[in-house]
């Protein structure tokens, strides 16, 4: 594997960045490895925040008055910046703020117009945010189609989904194609050159970006999904509560809500019965927006900026690359492997996300929960479980179609309408439910993967 380069003050850049902005994890001896799950917020992102809550008079922004005109020109200005920050032209996207990337996928899913004959093909590799979506396409009767994976890399088998997309699309029809640019269960990045094989094809594409953007560039000038799922605390770790759908305007049109709120529509009458929506992102923001939280984003997007998106990038390849090659070199005295790597040694089209399970000498699975147990103590901070990704679970665990359904077709969970963590184990037994996944990001340094080595090899016997 060629080892990434970055230059010499590169490394001072990131080192200082450390000591300025994130000197908390040292001083308390934190080691944080779940950037997947959270980025981390920089010091200076709280102090611009602070100050500008500071220093002038915010109110509601569904108003004309002097305090409501200060608060709107923020939310837009946020709103331009974010357009900005991603290339997506103001005359071809529209930016609508949502709580978090599930929300924003549940504003496509519950708009758009499946109908008999149309299809929502998906990957395997969905966070169940994605894979919800689902539901709502099998009420209105379209079909549903799962591309699979192929080990060892978990990549999408690409002859299987050239032939769905060339296969399932109705023409003249609604057809929603979705995956992840980055899987948050392996760190595998998938091509972005589907979006535009796919829309030839006559779909429309949902790309999932919440774990691409925070570490990698999305350029709206050069792909063009009709929809953008993302996070901003996964960017920047602050604020929490805010995420966004990217919209093109020509999809957008096509998305018809299943009912109105507050700030969705220019008027609404009881007596009339009749309402009338917005144009737009005001369609699609429900209620009171979160705006005094909403120009943090702008805070950390320029944040992002500063520090550099290509440095970032480089930086968590570069550990990444180094951590994978430490932990598939641990061996027991036997010679067996400590641990079994889900998803591709390379990094290459891979994220800084490194996702495992620990064996002991007689190849045994060692509990992921015993794993992180042991990691807390430690004071390491890690992810356990399957991640809200079943598909990229139950085909790195190797949990097969038939057990999956013996488990969920068992009298007892037909009885109690609920399933367990503890059933599924007893279902699986042997196997593993759930895998170890570390992951680097802004902050990150040699020390904390180096940590998380040292940590493993206490497992070896």
């Amino acid at each position: 594997m060629d080892q990434i380069s970055l230059g010499s003050s590169d490394l001072e850049i990131l080192a200082e960045l450390r000591r300025r902005d994130y000197a908390r994890l040292d001083r308390d001896r934190q080691v944080y490895l779940d950037y997947t799950g959270a980025g981390l917020y920089a010091d200076s992102q709280i102090r611009a925040h602070l100050a500008l809550l500071e220093g002038a008079v915010f109110g509601n922004p569904h108003s004309r008055n002097p305090t409501s005109k200060v608060t709107t020109e923020l939310v837009e200005n946020t709103r331009r910046k974010v357009l900005e920050y991603f290339r997506a032209a103001p005359d071809e996207y529209a930016a609508i703020f949502t709580a978090n990337a599930s929300t924003a996928l549940k504003l496509v899913g519950e708009s758009y117009p499946f109908g008999e004959g149309d299809h929502f093909l998906l990957t395997f590799d969905n966070h169940n945010s994605v894979n919800g979506i689902r539901e709502f396409a099998r009420r209105r009767k379209a079909g549903v189609t799962y591309v699979p994976l192929q080990l060892p890399e978990m990549r999408v088998e690409e002859d299987t989904l050239k032939h769905s997309l060339n296969e399932l699309a109705r023409a003249g029809g609604h057809n929603l194609f979705a995956y992840p640019a980055q899987s948050n269960f392996s760190g595998v990045q998938h091509p972005l050159e589907w979006i535009g094989q796919a829309q030839e094809r006559g779909w429309d594409v949902l790309l999932d970006a919440a774990a691409f953007v925070p570490t990698n560039r999305l350029d709206l000038s050069q792909c063009k999904p009709d929809f953008v799922c993302l996070s901003f605390y996964k960017m920047f770790g602050y604020p929490t509560g805010i995420g966004c759908l990217l919209a093109r305007l020509e999809s957008l049109t096509k998305l018809h809500r299943p009912w109105f709120s507050g700030g969705t529509i220019t008027v609404a009458s009881v007596q009339g019965d009749r309402f009338f929506l917005a144009e737009g992102s005001s369609a699609f923001e429900d209620g009171t927006l979160d705006y005094l939280s909403i120009p943090a984003v702008e805070i950390g997007l320029r944040h992002l900026e500063r520090v550099g998106l290509d440095r970032i990038k480089a930086n968590c390849q570069n550990l990444s690359q180094w951590l994978i090659g430490e932990l598939l070199a641990l061996r027991h005295s036997n010679g067996r492997q400590l641990t079994r790597l889900y998803g591709p040694a390379s990094v290459e089209m891979r994220g800084g996300t490194v996702t495992v399970n620990f064996y002991d000498r007689l190849d045994r699975v060692i509990s992921h929960l015993r794993v992180e147990d042991e990691a807390a103590r430690r004071g390491i901070s890690l992810r356990t479980g399957c991640f809200c990704n079943p598909g990229g679970g139950e085909l790195a665990l190797g949990l097969s179609k038939t057990e999956l359904i013996g488990c969920f077709s068992q009298p007892e969970v037909e009885l109690k309408h609920s399933f367990t963590v503890d059933d599924f184990q007893m279902c699986v037994d042997g196997k593993s439910t759930g895998a170890v996944r570390v992951s680097v990001g802004i902050a990150s340094n040699f020390a904390d993967v180096q940590k998380f080595v040292e940590f493993a090899r206490e497992f070896l016997s």
